[in-house]
């Protein structure tokens, strides 16, 4: 009887080891891919997929930036409206809503991805758009949210990311809140990508969550502001 109920164990260790080395292929992969137009279109086949595979590499990052808003926030959650740029499969609007956040915005640069969180019903307004490649649709006002990996394969896109945010605030269309880099992002894909003072089997990457305030386009036109920015972290 005892080889017979430890057999299954092995085999589902086995089964859960192989699932976890294919997702981190398949991550692998992704982070390799620097031409926005591939990257775009292996998220559109990834995007059914997705939810389930970075919840295998224990993906932190919509926690951690709804973490972030709630506590940069000066007022009730029902009242801001959020812009969750790069939105993906809405998992950041799915926490946001459990955290009380009504008022959500997103965008994303791929269809797949869009479809995926137009499903969950959460946000009242989503478009396909890449930012840095065309201006954000939306002329409200309200809080940004951005989020990305700062592991060494993503160091290029996170430069490109941030010369993008940079150019908007100096054309005062957005104005940077908070800046809070993470350690324990998600599992790395690679033994190169873990981060130092973490064992291989458990090691994860580090990542930053970005909140900016977005301006009216009143305000940017020489309108004065009627609301005062959240006070950051």
């Amino acid at each position: 009887m005892g080889l017979r109920t430890r057999r299954p164990c092995r085999r589902r260790m086995a089964q859960e080891d192989r699932s976890l080395s294919e997702v981190r292929a398949r991550v692998g992969a992704s982070h390799g891919i620097t031409d926005l137009a591939h990257k775009l279109h292996f998220y559109d086949r990834w995007a059914r997929d997705y939810d389930q595979d970075v919840a295998t590499l224990q993906y932190r990052a919509p926690r951690l930036a709804v973490d972030c808003l709630t506590q940069a926030l000066p007022g009730p959650p029902h009242t801001m409206l959020i812009l969750d740029v790069a939105c993906g499969t809405g998992l950041v609007a799915a926490e946001l809503q459990a955290r009380g956040f009504l008022q959500l915005h997103g965008v994303d640069g791929s269809p797949g991805m869009l479809e995926q969180a137009r499903a969950r019903g959460l946000y009242q307004h989503l478009s396909l758009c890449t930012l840095g490649q065309e201006p954000l649709p939306s002329p409200e006002g309200g809080l940004v949210c951005l989020t990305t990996r700062t592991n060494p394969s993503n160091l290029r896109y996170k430069e490109e990311l941030e010369a993008t945010l940079d150019r908007l605030e100096q054309a005062r269309e957005w104005e940077r809140l908070v800046a809070w880099p993470v350690d324990r992002w998600e599992l790395a894909t690679s033994k190169l990508e873990v981060v130092p003072g973490t064992s291989d089997s458990d090691g994860f990457i580090s990542g930053i969550v970005y909140l900016y305030r977005k301006q009216e386009v009143a305000e940017v036109e020489g309108v004065r502001p009627s609301a005062q920015p959240p006070a950051g972290l």
